[in-house]
């Protein structure tokens, strides 16, 4: 097939960021995902939350029972940022992924989607804001690339 329209580059989000070589329309499949295709009980070995400082992962969930891993056999999808105001979303089918994009996205603009990560149910918004923090710059930025815990009733 003809390759992606991007090109991997720094990022004033965080490392290295990719970013669109021509204008892209809005709903077009820019990239899939890929890697090798593990099962989550392989994926979650090899992370640990706590436990890693930065946290780099490229493990993309496809349901119940698989793990992409980009890091093994992966493209350049791999190094799209996380953004609370994203201009591309994650479309899982079957167990392959797809990063579609959700607007019109001009020549050189940085590619980004919302990592949405679900996690251990009991952390805090603090918690995931200090163990995934975001430094998307969006004006509506919610601090975490993990999804927000929701909001639970106070009793009394």
């Amino acid at each position: 097939g003809d390759s992606p329209p991007v090109a991997v580059r720094r990022s004033k989000i965080q490392g290295r960021g990719v970013y669109a070589t021509r204008d892209i329309a809005e709903g077009e499949r820019i990239i899939e995902y890929t890697g090798l295709l593990i099962t989550n009980e392989e994926a979650d070995g090899q992370t640990e939350d706590e436990g890693m400082r930065r946290h780099h992962t490229f493990l993309f969930g496809v349901g119940d029972e698989y793990t992409v891993d980009g890091a093994r056999g992966g493209n350049e999808a791999r190094f799209i940022n996380h953004s609370c105001a994203p201009n591309c979303e994650s479309v899982i089918e079957g167990r392959r992924v797809f990063i579609v994009a959700l607007r019109d996205i001009g020549t050189g603009e940085e590619i980004a989607y919302d990592y949405w990560y679900t996690t251990d149910r009991e952390y805090t918004l603090e918690d995931l804001q200090r163990i995934y923090p975001c430094r998307c710059g969006a004006p509506a930025c919610r601090g975490t690339l993990a999804r927000p815990p929701r909001r639970r009733r106070k009793i009394g």
